[in-house]
C-alpha cells in the first residue's frame, strides 16, 4: 500500500477516534447536566454554525437532529426553560428567529469544557505552528466532505 494511502487510512482511524471520545465527553456532559442526547447535539449545532456565522432557526435545528416540528418545540422550549439556550430575532432577516446559547448555557459549557481546552493547549504546544496549519487544512476538507455526504444521505429517498 503507497504511503499516502497508510496516512490516509491513519486519518479516517483517528477521525473516528476523535469522534468517538468526543461522544463519551457529550455524554458526561449532558449526564452532569441533565440532558437528553439530542439536547447535546442541539447546543453543538447551535454552536458551531453560529462561530461559523449561520447561525440556526428552528426549524433548520429540527432537519439536521432528523426530528418532527413538535418534537423540536418540545426540545427548544425545554433547553429555553433551563437556561441553555435562547431566541433571537435574525439581524438580516427580522422575520427569522435564531436559536443562540444564553449566557447560562454559556457559562456551563465555559466550566465543564475549560479543563478540556487546557488539555488541548498542553498537548499543542510542542507542535509548530507549520503543523498546527497543516492540522487545520485537513479537518477543514474532512468538515467539508463529511457535510457533502450527509446532504447526499438527506437527499436520498
Amino acid at each position: 500500500m503507497p504511503i499516502r494511502n497508510e496516512w490516509e487510512s491513519k486519518i479516517s482511524s483517528d477521525v473516528r477516534a476523535l469522534s468517538a471520545v468526543s461522544e463519551e465527553i457529550g455524554r458526561a456532559f449532558g449526564s452532569r447536566h441533565k440532558l437528553r442526547p439530542n439536547d447535546f447535539r442541539a447546543l453543538i449545532l447551535i454552536m458551531v454554525a453560529d462561530v461559523e456565522g449561520s447561525p440556526l432557526t428552528a426549524g433548520e435545528l429540527g432537519t439536521r437532529l432528523g426530528l418532527s416540528s413538535a418534537a423540536m418545540t418540545y426540545l427548544v422550549e425545554r433547553m429555553i426553560e433551563s437556561g441553555h439556550i435562547r431566541r433571537e430575532k435574525d439581524t438580516h432577516d427580522r422575520r427569522k428567529v435564531i436559536l443562540r446559547y444564553a449566557e447560562h448555557g454559556m457559562d456551563v459549557a465555559r466550566n465543564f469544557f475549560g479543563p478540556l481546552g487546557i488539555r488541548t493547549n498542553a498537548a499543542l504546544a510542542d507542535l509548530p505552528d507549520a503543523d498546527l496549519a497543516a492540522a487545520h487544512r485537513v479537518f477543514t476538507v474532512l468538515v467539508e466532505a463529511m457535510r457533502a455526504h450527509v446532504e447526499e444521505l438527506r437527499s436520498q429517498p
